[in-house]
């Protein structure tokens, strides 16, 4: 039946198969965000919580994430990635490394985009969110990077349109998603090297964006704003050609020029 899983193979699979990373499997749990937190605040780093349904996921500014069993629900425990001010970044490194675990398993060229600040679009519809949170523990900075993706199904009345990737015509096992997830974030990590790298990270998040050099709107802090949307800044926020000028944009959200707000 579409949506089932079929038994996982995560735990077999050991570091050298997961780019040095770990797996911790849940057939269902509340949130991998907040388990991916415990561990990072334990001093526990590198493990992919995984869950087959969360009965508690949530998005960014507190939305839910709907979660039933078929899709993908990972989330990273780092300890120490980098230096507090530099984590947002790591919005921009996860959002290749999908960009890139989808395209290894589906080969779908251009259908496939990122939406800033961190969405991935196949087709210009939503197919996987992220939502990054940390703190202080122990005297560490620690963070979760977590992420949910469509496979089978995708929630119908959201903000921005869905889609799933059996809806695209694609068959993606979610351990074989996990496995060139590992592989892509090990790459990503690397080359962002705790943001020495940035350049490189916004140059390939860049090549890869939807809407670049389009009109859009932007909705930030309650506040639609039009404009062309022209590159990141340096820092990975979003620089926008308004007829007032250029601004800069820490946070928001994205939509085409002819969205309709609710």
């Amino acid at each position: 039946m579409l949506g089932l899983p079929t038994p996982s193979r995560l735990a077999s699979l050991k570091p050298a198969d997961l780019a040095g990373f770990t797996v911790e499997h849940h057939p269902s749990i509340g949130s991998t965000n907040d388990r991916a937190l415990e561990l990072a605040r334990q001093g526990q780093g590198n493990i992919w919580v995984v869950a087959d349904e969360q009965l508690g996921g949530r998005g960014r500014s507190g939305r839910t994430w709907s979660s039933p069993v078929g899709n993908a629900y990972a989330s990273l425990a780092l300890v120490a990635p980098c230096e507090m001010a530099l984590s947002p970044q790591l919005s921009f490194v996860a959002g290749v490394a999908i960009y890139h675990a989808v395209q290894s398993l589906t080969a779908c060229g251009h259908r496939l985009s990122i939406k800033w600040p961190n969405d991935l679009l196949l087709d210009g519809a939503k197919l996987s969110g992220l939502l990054l949170e940390g703190g202080i523990s122990g005297g560490n900075f620690v963070m979760t990077v977590g992420i949910g993706l469509n496979l089978v199904t995708h929630p119908a009345d959201t903000p921005y349109p869905a889609t799933d990737l059996v809806e695209a015509g694609y068959r993606v096992e979610r351990d074989d998603f996990i496995v060139a997830l590992c592989i892509g974030f090990r790459h990503g990590l690397e080359l962002w090297n705790k943001g020495q790298g940035f350049a490189a990270i916004r140059s390939a998040w860049l090549e890869r964006a939807a809407f670049l050099n389009e009109r859009i709107t932007i909705s930030s802090l309650g506040q639609p704003l039009q404009g062309i949307f022209e590159t990141l800044d340096p820092q990975g926020r979003l620089v926008l050609a308004t007829e007032q000028g250029q601004t800069v944009i820490d946070a928001g959200d994205l939509y085409p020029l002819d969205h309709v707000f609710g």
